[in-house]
């Protein structure tokens, strides 16, 4: 055999070897992820697709919405506690004002929170289920935390809940994509 001679494939063989090396179902480092949208093109680290992953998942956007609402709840609180305190028909003296705002601000906080929890939870299983994310979710997970919500005051009111909250979702999430203020045309 001369040095100037290659080794011959059939092609078969070298359809085999292509379809092993350029084949969509077959990854030589399945655990890589190499971002091709923006900037440069590179591995992503363990660490970061770790974080990624858990920042994506139910129950840590359930538990940052739980967080955020309370936080959002309480300045609620404190804008109506400061507004108008629920015991104007007697004047009040500086504690009772302070203990009025503690309980207006609280009760407002737990509101906004499990409304929070309860709607991020859900949509985000309900996204998960049906393995799309687009504004039907929203729709399906205000109606289901609006039943859930009204619930407590019989059937009619859990039609009425679910009804209402799932078009105020679908018109908040209408507003969000379709409004300049949040998708800027340059």
């Amino acid at each position: 055999m001369e040095s100037s001679e290659r080794p011959k494939f059939t092609n078969e063989e070298f359809d085999a070897v292509l379809n092993y090396l350029v084949s969509p179902s077959k990854r030589l480092y399945p655990n890589v992820i190499v971002p091709q949208s923006a900037g440069r093109v590179g591995v992503v680290p363990r660490e970061e697709i770790m974080m990624t992953t858990v920042a994506e998942s139910c129950p840590f956007r359930a538990g940052m919405s739980f967080v955020v609402g309370g936080a959002l709840g309480g300045f609620i609180g404190l804008f109506n506690s400061s507004i108008a305190p629920t015991q104007a028909a007697v004047q009040m003296n500086t504690r009772e004002t302070l203990r009025d705002m503690r309980q207006t601000i609280g009760s407002n906080a737990k509101q906004f929170a499990t409304i929070g929890f309860m709607f991020a939870g859900v949509e985000c299983c309900i996204e998960s289920y049906r393995a799309k994310t687009d504004w039907k979710n929203s729709v399906y997970a205000g109606g289901v935390t609006g039943a859930m919500l009204g619930y407590r005051a019989g059937i009619k009111a859990a039609g009425f809940g679910a009804a209402g909250f799932a078009a105020f979702s679908y018109a908040i999430d209408y507003f969000m994509h379709t409004s300049s203020l949040f998708n800027p045309q340059n």
